[in-house]
């Protein structure tokens, strides 16, 4: 499904954030960067994985890392999402999934017994250049911070 790899430059992206705002991969140049994608806002796997990220977020942010989480929902959606869960990074909504596309995470999924269109969950760490520095692929929503702080 990927076709980007380890070491890959990241695609650059200009999607609105939860205030509506354009954030681009170049905003983030000189600054490491957890990219996640996520299915959707507010269901129970993606709200663990939230909340795992927000509770680490102090450590990431130790680390030189800046945290941005793309889903397709739209961005009011995201807004809600966001203050529910206290979540101190910023969500993008990809509602076009052109995104998700760029990342090779858009795609055939199946679930109880249903086959659909949809994210697969997966996170690109970026380093300050731009470049791809690790794809997790088999994403744990619970520790997903540990899964990446270690």
């Amino acid at each position: 499904m990927f076709h980007l790899k380890e070491g890959d430059a990241a695609p650059d992206f200009s999607v609105p954030n939860e205030k509506g705002q354009l954030v681009q991969l170049t905003d983030f140049r000189g600054k490491k960067l957890v990219l996640y994608f996520y299915p959707k806002d507010d269901t129970p796997g993606c709200t663990a994985e939230a909340c795992s990220l927000r509770d680490g977020y102090p450590r990431f942010l130790a680390k030189g890392y800046e945290i941005l989480g793309v889903s397709p929902d739209s961005v009011k959606k995201h807004v809600k999402f966001q203050e529910k869960y206290q979540l101190p990074f910023s969500l993008l909504a990809d509602e076009d999934h052109a995104v998700a596309l760029a990342y090779g995470v858009w795609g055939q999924k199946k679930f109880m017994g249903r086959t659909y269109d949809g994210i697969h969950r997966t996170t690109f760490v970026i380093d300050e250049t731009g470049k791809i520095e690790s794809i997790i692929a088999q994403v744990d929503t619970a520790k997903h911070a540990e899964q990446l702080l270690g």
